[in-house]
C-alpha cells in the first residue's frame, strides 16, 4: 500500500517513517511539510493512504483533507483531540493522538480496508504479539525500542524508572506500575519498591540480596520477599 506523510515537524516525521518502516507493509512514496505540495504531488501519483497532520502552514489538515476530489485513505495525527468529531464526519480511517506507540499506529492501519481483510487482521495480530515483547521508550524527540528479554531490571527512580540493559541504561518517564503492566510476569518479578529483575539475569539468592549473572546485587524488600520465594524458590 502506498503512502505519503503530510507533517511539518521533522521529529513527528522521523517517528512516523520509523514505524512504516518497522511495519513493513506500507511504501513510503514522500514526505511533505506543505500540504499544498502535496496537493500537486498527488494531482500525479496513486497514493492509497495519507498520515495527515492537522496543524499545517498555509492550510490545516482538515481543509486539505476537504479541498480533495478523490481521497485516498486518511490517519489524522494531532497533539489536539477537539478536531476528533468534525475528523470522523470526514470519513478518515482513524484518530492518533500524539505521542502515539508503535502499537497504536499497528493498530490504526489495521483499519485501512484491505482486499483481503482476514490477511490484514491476522497481520495485525502478528505485530501486536510481537509488540507485546517490545517497547518503544521515548527519550527526547526519540523513541527507542526495547526488547523485554534484553532488560537486566528495571529500578524506580522518583517518578522516572531507569531501564537497565547490557551495557545501557535508559531513563524511561514511565513509571514502575506501568512496566508491571507491559511486563510477563512470568519473566519480571518486582522484588523490592524501587526494582522489578528479569528472573533469567539472577544467579544467586542469598538472604534479602539477589546476585546477578554480572555480579551486581539488588536487594529483596521485605514486603516482597514472601511472595518471590513462593514463586522461585521452592
Amino acid at each position: 500500500m502506498n503512502c505519503i506523510i503530510i507533517e511539518d515537524q521533522p521529529p513527528a516525521q522521523r517517528i512516523l517513517k520509523k514505524y512504516i518502516d518497522d511495519l513493513g507493509t506500507l511504501e513510503l512514496k514522500g514526505t511533505f511539510s506543505d500540504p499544498i505540495l502535496a496537493m500537486s504531488f498527488l494531482n500525479s501519483n496513486a497514493i492509497d493512504l495519507i498520515f495527515l497532520d492537522i496543524h499545517l502552514p498555509r492550510l490545516t489538515g482538515l481543509e486539505f483533507l476537504k479541498s480533495l476530489n478523490k481521497k485516498p485513505y486518511i490517519i489524522l495525527t494531532t497533539a489536539y483531540s477537539e478536531y476528533a468529531l468534525e475528523s470522523y464526519e470526514l470519513d478518515v480511517v482513524d484518530y492518533l493522538l500524539k505521542p502515539f506507540s508503535f502499537l497504536r499506529f499497528v493498530k490504526a492501519v489495521g483499519k485501512v480496508p484491505s482486499d483481503n481483510p482476514s490477511k490484514a487482521k491476522e497481520y495485525v495480530q502478528n505485530k501486536t504479539e510481537m509488540q507485546k515483547k517490545e517497547h518503544f521508550v521515548k527519550l527526547g524527540y526519540e523513541h527507542i525500542r526495547i526488547a523485554f528479554q534484553d532488560i537486566i531490571y528495571i529500578r524506580a527512580d522518583g517518578d522516572y524508572c531507569d531501564i537497565i540493559l547490557p551495557g545501557k541504561k535508559y531513563l524511561s518517564s514511565e513509571p514502575m506500575r506501568k512496566w508491571l503492566e507491559l511486563l510477563d510476569e512470568s519473566q519480571f518479578v518486582r522484588i523490592h519498591k524501587s526494582y522489578i529483575v528479569n528472573i533469567s539475569q539472577v544467579e544467586k539468592v542469598s538472604g534479602n540480596m539477589i546476585t546477578l549473572i554480572d555480579g551486581e546485587q539488588l536487594p529483596i524488600g521485605r514486603a516482597y520477599k514472601e511472595a518471590f520465594t513462593e514463586r522461585f524458590l521452592k
